[in-house]
């Protein structure tokens, strides 16, 4: 039986129809005083596939409960999906003093489960926080999937020369194109210059291929510089489109001509589903 968290009810909905299992029942509340509680009173099944993207702080309370609710339920087996891990950009103690988040909480998340699944983790590592380790679902050759048939002599360039394999897997998807990627030079923790390398975009559709777009403003700026080189038309995707604050504004302005992204987070962009990609893994 599927079950859902909040903020992947879709990915969750398209998920028990591709595995053809029932999609369970949840009911979300919040008490006066703020707490959650998260909940499956009609749920009878021995397998339970709890589908829930860590967006927030609330998101990753709301999965523990769920993780608990089912085994109260009699669950005898817990497979947890984590479409997008939220904290997983802290996996290493920054300063002193700090926590590595990423392990906490996927220490939190294990004690509930018999096996996680997640999709394009920010770094491959986090994966070992967890007891069993995680396992990484690649989903980035969807992206291929809502880009136009008729892209001019295309360049897919990654955020940095450690994502070209990103950028590779959705030129392989699509079928034709060169990768390349932008040069990034970090002069402080807020500071971030991103440029495009020296490949000729002039008169070429690029497409922008990144895990994670946040604010988008690093890479607004970068893609800046392509117009300024005569590029042709600017296609950006993302396996995980967070697109805060004003992000869409942002990259609009910069002069893209459309943002893809999965429904590992939900919102305007999710033009493909990662749906298909976990249930191989699960069948």
């Amino acid at each position: 039986m599927i079950v859902a968290g909040s903020a992947s009810q879709a990915l969750a909905a398209e998920l028990a129809r591709e595995l053809e299992e029932p999609l369970a029942d949840v009911a979300y509340d919040r008490f006066p005083d703020g707490e959650l509680l998260a909940a499956v009173p009609e749920f009878d099944a021995d397998r339970a596939v709890i589908v829930a993207s860590t967006v927030s702080s609330d998101a990753h309370v709301e999965l523990l409960q769920l993780q608990d609710a089912v085994r109260e339920a009699g669950a005898e087996e817990v497979v947890t999906v984590l479409p997008y891990m939220g904290y997983g950009r802290q996996d290493e103690a920054f300063d002193p003093g700090h926590p590595v988040s990423a392990r906490a909480v996927a220490r939190a998340i294990s004690t509930g489960t018999d096996r996680v699944l997640t999709v394009n983790p920010h770094e491959e590592a986090i994966c070992d926080f967890f007891e069993p380790a995680a396992e990484s679902i690649d989903a980035a050759g969807r992206l291929a999937e809502p880009l136009p048939d008729d892209l001019t002599d295309p360049v897919f360039l990654s955020p940095d020369a450690g994502a070209i394999e990103l950028a590779a897997t959705v030129r392989d998807a699509y079928g034709t194109g060169e990768t390349d990627y932008f040069e990034k030079v970090r002069h402080s923790g807020t500071d971030v210059e991103i440029t495009p390398s020296d490949v000729d975009v002039a008169d070429r559709d690029v497409v922008v291929t990144d895990d994670i777009i946040a604010t988008g403003s690093t890479m607004s700026e970068a893609i800046g510089v392509l117009s300024e080189r005569d590029v042709g038309r600017v296609f950006v995707t993302c396996v995980h489109p967070l697109l805060v604050r004003d992000a869409y504004v942002r990259l609009s302005s910069a002069g893209v001509e459309a943002i893809y992204g999965t429904d590992t987070i939900e919102r305007p962009a999710s033009d493909v589903s990662v749906a298909s990609s976990v249930a191989a893994r699960l069948e």
